[in-house]
């Protein structure tokens, strides 16, 4: 298993990636929806995970024709994540392979729809651990103006490393986020949720059950000296 061209950099995405926070979101939008006689199942989820707050709780209200604006929905799903994020836990693999990826000279970034609030509740029990990234892109960036699948965010995160897009490789777990990525000239590694149409992620390079199942080797160039 090893990437079609050789990688030097790699863009994590971090929701779904590296934290074990898209149960949060289930819950939480659960628990709205369920008000109206709603269920938030992965027909919609699958549309909403990889964009920006706004963009996702538009797609929501409409494919969901809820009662209440996109604004209204945030109000209250940002005041029901607060509660979860601190608790959020290291996907398998996640700090091991990002070890592993350093010990081999590769540079890393991170690349998150999420907002710097959010991000740092998440990431409390893990700030070491994110000293990895020498790059970090959040979603409320004032210099990002358009959401996944718009490229912006992963050349952002390209630009502030210094590198060559095509030099890079995301992992991701949308289908917004791989094409994202290609749109910004990279390659993909695309690890979905379980519950995802595998068929949704065939034109990443490559597709895993976890990030357990990769190594430095699958990536290709970087060496450290």
């Amino acid at each position: 298993m090893r990437l079609p061209r050789p990688a030097t950099h790699v863009i994590f995405d971090m929701d779904g990636v590296l934290l074990d926070t898209e149960r949060f979101y289930t819950e939480v939008t659960q628990a709205i929806v369920g008000r109206f006689g709603k269920t938030f199942d992965w027909s919609i989820k699958g549309n909403m995970i990889g964009r920006n707050a706004l963009d996702s709780a538009r797609y929501l209200v409409e494919a969901m024709a809820l009662p209440i604006t996109p604004e209204q929905y945030l109000c209250e799903r940002e005041a029901r994540l607060e509660a979860l994020a601190p608790s959020a836990n290291a996907m398998p693999g996640a700090q091991q392979l990002t070890a592993a990826l350093d010990a081999r000279g590769f540079g890393q970034a991170l690349a998150t729809s999420s907002a710097r609030h959010l991000f740092e509740l998440k990431t409390a029990r893990h700030r070491e651990w994110f000293l990895v990234f020498s790059v970090v892109i959040l979603g409320d960036d004032p210099r990002l103006t358009r959401s996944k699948p718009a490229p912006d965010i992963f050349l952002l995160a390209a630009c502030d490393i210094g590198v060559e897009p095509a030099r890079c490789v995301v992992i991701e777990d949308s289908p917004a986020g791989v094409e994202a990525a290609h749109a910004a000239g990279m390659q993909v590694v695309a690890v979905p949720d379980p519950a995802m149409d595998r068929a949704r992620f065939a034109r990443a390079e490559l597709v895993v059950g976890a990030l357990t199942e990769l190594d430095p080797e699958d990536f290709g160039a970087a060496r450290r000296p």
